[in-house]
């Protein structure tokens, strides 16, 4: 089965990848025997259409990706989408129809949705943290924490859910951490390093405010205010000033993310947004034609 990759596919999801996504994700679910259980029980002729509905209030994400494990299995499938990712959809609310020959469906029918409601997940989780900063000027930016593999794929569910990416591979930006502080032997030998290199732009992270003094000191285009308290981040903004952006970042959640915009950061990096969302509830209800 080869994946037939839509001419509309989402900004920032090459082709390729999702080519192996799904083909991979598949593989994983057929094995070698394929589906053998909707083959012995389901009559080769029979027809299904079936409806995906919202069981919870969400940010819709990975809709393309859904239509495209049923098409890979079948190329013949109807699938008609009745909105579109980055929609926010109350419980109830239909997300798309599909039919076709029913063992096809059956056999698509878990990987799609795996993927609709992870990515979704994604995106809903996302738009909880950027309406929590609501009013203020502080972007929600995501991380590298993503699994293997799913990378783009998640990044795009945050950018649906209104977040901004951050770095989606390590040579888009120099971001000095602890570890390469301690291997350089301080801040101001790691950014010379790096500008040493010609790298630019260049952030380096900073856990506390005599960090933060040394940072501008030598010069960069961004501090990571790493687990600062809200007085702390307070402090290090008004150091900083225009000199550089600032991004707080550790153990943010909802119920502190808020306060931590309030600060006046330019950003706040959340891990847990690719991390640890939850997937939604999507059910998909069949019915013979």
């Amino acid at each position: 089965m080869e994946p037939h990759v839509p001419n509309t596919l989402p900004p920032g999801l090459t082709p390729e990848r999702v080519e192996h996504l799904i083909a991979d994700a598949l593989a994983e679910d057929l094995g070698h025997g394929g589906d053998i259980t909707s083959n012995s029980t389901i009559p080769e002729d029979l027809h299904f259409q079936g409806v995906l509905a919202a069981r919870q209030d969400m940010v819709v994400a990975g809709l393309d990706l859904a239509w495209l494990v049923f098409a890979t299995v079948d190329d013949t499938i109807d699938w008609q989408a009745k909105c579109k990712d980055g929609d926010v959809l109350k419980a109830g609310d239909v997300v798309a129809h599909v039919s076709g020959q029913a063992r096809a469906l059956l056999t698509a029918e878990r990987t799609a949705l795996n993927l609709l409601q992870h990515l979704s997940g994604i995106a809903t989780l996302a738009k909880t943290y950027v309406d929590a900063v609501a009013g203020t000027d502080t972007t929600i930016l995501d991380t590298r924490k993503t699994l293997p593999g799913y990378r783009e794929l998640a990044k795009y569910a945050a950018r649906m859910g209104g977040a901004t990416n951050h770095r989606m591979r390590l040579d888009d930006a120099v971001l000095i951490k602890d570890n390469h502080i301690a291997v350089a032997g301080s801040i101001t030998a790691a950014i010379t390093g790096a500008k040493a290199a010609g790298h630019s732009p260049i952030e380096v992270e900073c856990d506390t405010l005599d960090q933060v003094r040394e940072a501008l000191d030598v010069g960069v285009d961004a501090i990571l205010l790493d687990n600062m308290s809200v007085e702390q981040l307070v402090e290090a903004v008004a150091l900083i000033g225009d000199q550089a952006r600032s991004e707080a970042s550790g153990g943010v959640t909802l119920e502190t993310v808020r306060a931590i915009a309030q600060t006046g950061v330019n950003s706040i990096s959340i891990g847990r947004i690719t991390q640890s969302a939850p997937a939604v509830d999507i059910g998909l209800d069949w019915q013979t034609n």
